[in-house]
């Protein structure tokens, strides 16, 4: 184990344990709300997010050629992360109607401009890919090789 991993290892022990800490400590906190919020994430992540994540990264491997798998499962990844973290500002629940300072951006838009971002470097990354295929595939057929 190198010498960075022990730290980035030990830096994320303390800080879950300061956030324990603060968990427990915390006269406010309601202690069983916040045990089944971990429960239902643990639940929605097992049981619908990571099914669905094979499931398409099986479609991916069956449907897509050798060069375009990797770019285009990062791409999804990379989507789905930004949508999860954008959603509720896209969605703006609770935003107070007498304060249009509160949120005052085109969520939407912004969104949709960073995945198109998203889509855009994948189709470059992806031609990338498939031109270094071809090479290497080239370079093979030359000397005989297959």
């Amino acid at each position: 184990m190198t010498r960075l991993r022990a730290l980035l290892i030990l830096a994320g022990v303390a800080g879950l344990g300061y956030g324990v800490a603060g968990l427990l400590t915390d006269p406010d906190v309601r202690l069983a709300g916040i045990l089944l919020f971990l429960a239902v994430v643990l639940i929605v992540h097992d049981f619908v997010w990571m099914p669905l994540v094979l499931a398409v990264g099986a479609l991916i491997d069956r449907h897509l050629p050798s060069p375009a798998r990797r770019p285009v499962r990062t791409a999804l990844l990379v989507g789905a992360a930004l949508t999860v973290a954008g959603l509720p500002f896209v969605l703006s629940p609770g935003r107070p109607t007498d304060n249009p300072s509160a949120l005052p951006l085109s969520y939407g838009r912004n969104l949709l401009l960073i995945l198109a971002a998203v889509a855009l470097v994948t189709l470059l990354a992806v031609i990338r890919s498939r031109k270094k295929s071809e090479r290497t595939h080239q370079a093979g057929s030359a000397t005989g090789r297959r």
